[in-house]
């Protein structure tokens, strides 16, 4: 079974709270049950984690390689803008990752146009809502069974 793991960054935990009109009204939750169950027919196990603290998520990343996953699904948050030590932590390990962006970042204020993470992950999926984490299941799940290079 292919383990994937779901990071969400900063202020993510106020989903369905937080500026509805750019992120919409479902909660984390929401975007977690309908990831696990989805998972669950694509035959992944799905672990998700989500953190306000950059350092928490540099370790985790780490942890998701020494712990086998085959995968990583990431939405940074603000951080996608200007960590270069989240950048470093998934340069420095050896598996691949999907970003998502729930907000078009590219249609946004400038300052949220640049991702430092982006050159550093297997793919960037923006603006199409929480369905960008559906396809982003899809497209790490193929890249982990080796259909995607």
């Amino acid at each position: 079974m292919i383990k994937i793991l779901l990071i969400n960054g900063p202020n993510l935990n106020r989903l369905g709270k937080r500026e509805p009109v750019h992120y919409g009204s479902s909660t984390l939750e929401d975007v977690e049950a309908q990831l696990n169950e989805q998972a669950e027919g694509l035959d992944v196990d799905l672990s998700c984690f989500q953190s306000n603290h950059e350092g928490e998520i540099i370790d985790k990343l780490h942890w998701s390689e020494d712990h086998g996953f085959d995968g990583v699904i990431i939405n940074p948050g603000a951080f996608t803008h200007y960590s270069y030590a989240i950048r470093d932590a998934i340069a420095g390990i050896d598996v691949p990752v999907i970003e998502v962006h729930i907000s078009n970042i590219h249609a946004r204020e400038s300052f949220r146009h640049e991702s430092v993470t982006a050159p550093v992950s297997a793919g960037q999926i923006v603006g199409l809502g929480i369905h960008g984490y559906e396809l982003a299941l899809q497209a790490i799940t193929k890249i982990a069974r080796g259909r995607i290079k």
